[in-house]
């Protein structure tokens, strides 16, 4: 049995009566945890809890956002994985926004089942085993004879019986104890067991549980209007036209931001003044905001403070009216303009000098936008001195403190309630419209829900940024790969993870990189930067075997021999033997190189994000031009798997996302404008275009869980381009696939 060492009696979480018999065990995810005395019939605070009911039922609260990710089933299972309960009597409840018991009450680079795995189960375990100790007092018999199954406490040798329920009140007079001892991994029962998405039901039957569904006595609607083009602001508007309009009260400008604001790190550039509209309906607004008449004109370039997670930084938003074609033509002259060494490893300008062979390529991938099902929406109620908001967020204590910042309100007067998101991967982090929903309510002094039409959301950023990448290696007489170098870079931003494969397995490595300053807004997306490196590297990976005259997976795996066995440098993120593993499972399953399988146009990739490791091999045939994935095999190494369905919902979602946004994703920027704005333009993948085929496998270990709703996505773009190959004989070097077929 495993026991804690960094959490002790006073740190964990005291209890105390609920006066009809009730339990409360309050906990904190990632720190601290702590109890809440509950001196009436209803608990002071309803975050962050476990509630055990005289009749035995058991509320589980689930504090991180849900958007189809699964914590909100996973998460509540840990917990009842080590109280000891069966499933069927817990009830999950969606938490508030409740900064004062959680920390890290967000969903971001999959973490939050890896960052949430100890406190979890320790929040269970030690409601079991005061549950025991009451019982052990109120019995008379050694705590050691006392078991737990399914809720129900048990003597053997008495033949003594309880509830949790039954026993309840007296355990909350137990003091805590301070050594918990955890179940071993083989004695799991809820925990690695498929469980139902808590949710489905309502889901299916359309029942109200996104922010969009909102709704309260006498609430307003608004819409923004933006500027139609990055690198503009607002200089005048006309609303007289508008305020004719049927049902329409008000239009009036606001600034996100107050002057001197430093903002944060999921603060936006994205157009820092709007106009609102407020009227009856949605229908109602829409209608008024088509004849509204705006000035917009270009600002000038400035720059901007920015606290990025503790890290202080000064950021330069340019002037202009970017386009697309420039953006290239930037990116292209970097090529041969030496960038900043991010990590160097032995001589590399030797090992080029010496080499028998050189393969060089460039990679290049576009501005993607996210288009989430569920459109950007948020309501607010702003008093004098209260704010109440409800809606789709997956950064909220985030969101919260800007919030708070711009409308004057302390942290302890906001409450924010947390939906469920009809979307995310990194589009909702973002806080804009939650603080433009506010800012709405706060000037017409009522409640309003802002809603983002599909074209508001598509032309109003936050893009996942446009990057490309060199790759160059040197072979020996051998075939044997002496040196690496890759540079990256991009804009805004740059893609390079420096110390990940093939980092650590080449004696002589280079890794740099470089950024141009931009106006167009980007953030999080799926995978950050993963997404793309993930599809350049191993792209340049299958073409290297073939120039090394190697099998695609034989080559990584001697590179990763070769870094288990030998390993250069000491920053490398991934292990080897993980790595190899992942690509030894999905070799197996697919049936890699048996001759039944020689006609296949087959191709690998593998990649190391989220603390997890993720492999494909995808199949596909062409027909009339166009390629149709027949099968991906999917292997994952992401530790002990939760919810076995549930994960692998998460790789197939991914693997479907990831060829779609290969095959089709792509936003252009003509003089600052989005070429697109609805799905008429921007193609997304359709129903027929998915695999007709996803198997996943996962590597079974006891290792502790790390990230799975993002892993599997980076990895399926290298693996289609490699099959492309396969089956046509040509190379893909840009995104996306389908403009070069």
């Amino acid at each position: 049995m495993k026991k804690p060492s960094n959490l002790n009696r006073r740190d964990f979480l005291k209890a105390s009566a609920l006066s009809g018999g009730g339990f409360l065990l309050s906990f904190s995810f990632l720190s601290q945890a702590r109890a809440q005395s509950t001196p009436g019939t209803q608990p002071i605070e309803l975050n962050g809890f476990v509630k055990i009911l005289v009749d035995n039922r058991i509320q589980i609260m689930s504090p991180n956002p849900e958007s189809g990710q699964g914590v909100k089933t996973s998460m509540p299972m840990i917990v009842a994985e080590e109280l000891d309960v069966d499933w069927k009597q817990v009830e999950v409840i969606q938490a508030d926004l409740d900064t004062k018991h959680f920390t890290r009450q967000f969903i971001g680079g999959s973490q939050a089942i890896h960052q949430g795995w100890k406190p979890l189960r320790m929040a269970g375990a030690t409601a079991r085993q005061m549950l025991k100790e009451a019982a052990a007092q109120q019995w008379q018999v050694p705590v050691a004879e006392i078991s737990t199954k399914a809720g129900v406490l048990n003597h053997t040798a008495s033949g003594k019986t309880a509830t949790y329920g039954q026993m309840a009140a007296f355990a909350a007079t137990i003091p805590v104890p301070t050594n918990i001892a955890l179940k071993s991994v083989k004695d799991f029962q809820i925990i690695g067991h498929s469980k139902q998405q808590v949710d489905i039901r309502k889901i299916v039957t359309g029942q109200p549980l996104y922010g969009i569904d909102t709704r309260v006595p006498g609430m307003l609607f608004a819409m923004v209007a933006h500027p139609p083009a990055f690198g503009m602001k607002l200089a005048s508007f006309d609303a007289s036209k508008a305020l004719k309009m049927p049902g329409i009260k008000a239009v009036f400008p606001i600034k996100l931001y107050n002057e001197g604001y430093e903002k944060t790190f999921f603060d936006t550039t994205t157009f820092p003044e709007v106009v609102a509209i407020v009227g009856r309906s949605t229908w109602e607004v829409m209608q008024a905001k088509k004849v509204l008449k705006v000035e917009w004109i270009p600002f000038a370039s400035y720059t901007q403070k920015r606290d990025m997670l503790g890290r202080k930084i000064t950021e330069n938003v340019p002037a202009g009216l970017e386009s697309t074609s420039v953006h290239e033509a930037q990116m292209a002259a970097k090529k041969d303009v030496p960038g900043t060494v991010r990590r160097k490893d032995g001589d590399i300008e030797t090992a080029f000098k010496n080499a028998a062979k050189v393969i060089e390529k460039t990679y290049y991938g576009p501005y993607l936008a996210h288009n989430c099902m569920e459109p950007m929406n948020f309501f607010a109620h702003v008093t004098k001195d209260k704010a109440s908001l409800a809606g789709p967020l997956q950064k909220p204590e985030f969101s919260e403190q800007t919030l708070s910042a711009r409308i004057g309100i302390p942290l302890e007067n906001i409450d924010i309630k947390m939906t469920r998101l009809g979307g995310g991967f990194g589009r909702r982090s973002y806080s804009h419209w939650l603080v433009e929903a506010a800012l709405i309510s706060q000037q017409v002094q009522a409640p309003i829900k802002l809603i983002y039409s599909r074209e508001d959301d598509m032309t109003a950023g936050i893009y996942r940024s446009t990057y490309t990448a060199t790759y160059r290696a040197a072979l020996d007489a051998n075939n044997q790969v002496i040196g690496f170098h890759v540079k990256a870079g991009g804009i805004p931003e740059s893609p390079l993870y420096p110390n990940r494969f093939p980092a650590g397995a080449v004696d002589n490595y280079l890794a740099e990189d470089w950024t141009i300053d931009s106006n167009i807004t980007v953030g999080s997306f799926r995978a950050p930067r993963s997404n793309f490196m993930a599809a350049a590297e191993q792209s340049f990976m299958d073409e290297l075997a073939e120039f090394a005259g190697k099998d695609p997976i034989a080559f990584r795996l001697e590179l990763l021999q070769r870094a288990k066995d030998k390993p250069v440098g000491k920053n490398n993120e991934y292990e080897p033997e993980r790595y190899a593993e992942v690509l030894r499972l999905v070799r197996d399953k697919s049936g890699w190189g048996k001759p039944e399988n020689a006609g296949k146009k087959r191709g690998v990739s593998a990649y190391f994000c989220h603390d997890s490791y993720a492999a494909h091999v995808l199949d596909l045939e062409m027909k009339e031009g166009a390629p149709v994935v027949q099968n991906v095999v999917c292997a994952v190494d992401c530790g002990i798997v939760i919810n076995p369905d549930g994960a692998k919902n998460l790789s197939e979602g991914g693997i479907v996302d990831g060829i779609g946004a290969a095959m089709f994703g792509k936003m252009t920027i003509e003089k600052g404008v989005p070429q697109s704005s609805n799905f008429d333009t921007y193609r997304m993948i359709r129903h027929h275009e998915a695999p007709k085929k996803i198997e996943v496998h996962f590597v079974k270990n006891e290792i502790d869980p790390t990230g799975m709703g993002e892993p599997a996505y980076p990895p399926v773009f290298g693996a289609l381009a490699n099959a492309l190959y396969q089956a046509t004989g040509k190379r893909h070097y840009r995104q996306p696939f389908s403009d070069n077929l």
